[in-house]
């Protein structure tokens, strides 16, 4: 039976590591989080995001705007926040809302680079790339940190990720890439995906499919990191992972809710602890 990560203990710990840093700080970092629209999932995840701050000593304050206020509005006040000093770091909770004439990537390439904590800026993904960065995306770096916390080395280790977005499996596979593991990406036009998945150490998947990694797809005592949230037919939250036959079979595996998903706000803590650093405030 796998032993499970758990996701939410670890945030704690780091969000105890983050408090004591931020108060030997001479300044205390800012965060500035962009929410449009008033998508239930977005609102849940900012207020959570914005409690995080509080419990570590950082300061935030939330720009809530209507869906329909427009991008010319919306780079305006990212412009604005790019200039003040107290503000470190910029978050754009994404994806902004449909039906409205939004360009997420000119929005992107709007904020400064210095005070990109969501490390979704074309210069910093390219910083990442080389191996030379200052922020990480959230999640694909809270997987990091779990492997680590567990003594899970990915050198050596044949890592297979399932899912090809920007945001996870891109540079969730560089990072692993970074560590010395080799790494296949597959994604849906992936044949016969279950062949792959077999060959892993380590799988992370990052799809968004229900049930998509069956215990037939994994090899015995792999290490299992599901980063997908879904919902099954009753509403409660799951991953891609079908996790109790997978559980019984794999050596480490992360729970669905309580695994990645507290890791990848705590990784927005350090990025903006980070940020501050950058801008002077140690």
């Amino acid at each position: 039976m796998a032993t499970i990560i758990d996701g939410k203990a670890l945030a704690a710990k780091c969000k105890e590591e983050i408090r004591q840093q931020v108060s030997a700080l001479q300044r205390r970092p800012g965060l500035a989080v962009i929410l449009v629209g008033s998508d239930p999932a977005s609102r849940v995840y900012v207020t959570n995001k914005e409690k995080d701050c509080a419990q570590c000593g950082i300061y935030s304050e939330e720009f809530a705007l209507p869906a329909e206020v427009g991008q010319r509005a919306l780079l305006e006040l990212i412009d604005e926040l790019n200039r003040r000093e107290e503000i470190d770091g910029i978050l754009v909770q994404l994806p902004l809302p449909r039906g409205y004439d939004y360009d997420e990537q000119e929005v992107l390439l709007s904020i400064d680079p210095r005070k990109d904590v969501d490390a979704f800026h074309p210069f910093n993904v390219g910083q990442i790339m080389i191996g030379n960065y200052t922020f990480l995306p959230c999640t694909p770096a809270g997987v990091m940190r779990m492997l680590d916390e567990y003594g899970i080395n990915p050198k050596g280790k044949h890592c297979v990720v399932v899912g090809r977005s920007n945001i996870v499996g891109k540079p969730q596979a560089m990072l692993l890439l970074h560590r010395h593991a080799t790494v296949t990406i597959c994604h849906s036009r992936t044949q016969d995906l279950g062949t792959i998945t077999r060959q892993a150490d380590i799988l992370v998947s990052a799809v968004g499919k229900r049930n998509l990694i069956t215990a037939d797809m994994v090899k015995e005592g792999a290490v299992v990191i599901d980063v997908a949230m879904n919902r099954d037919e009753s509403g409660k939250l799951c991953g891609d992972v079908d996790f109790g036959p997978v559980s019984a079979k794999a050596s480490y595996i992360t729970p669905v809710p309580g695994g990645c998903g507290p890791m990848t706000r705590v990784m927005l803590l350090y990025n903006t602890l980070a940020a501050a650093r950058l801008h002077g405030k140690s």
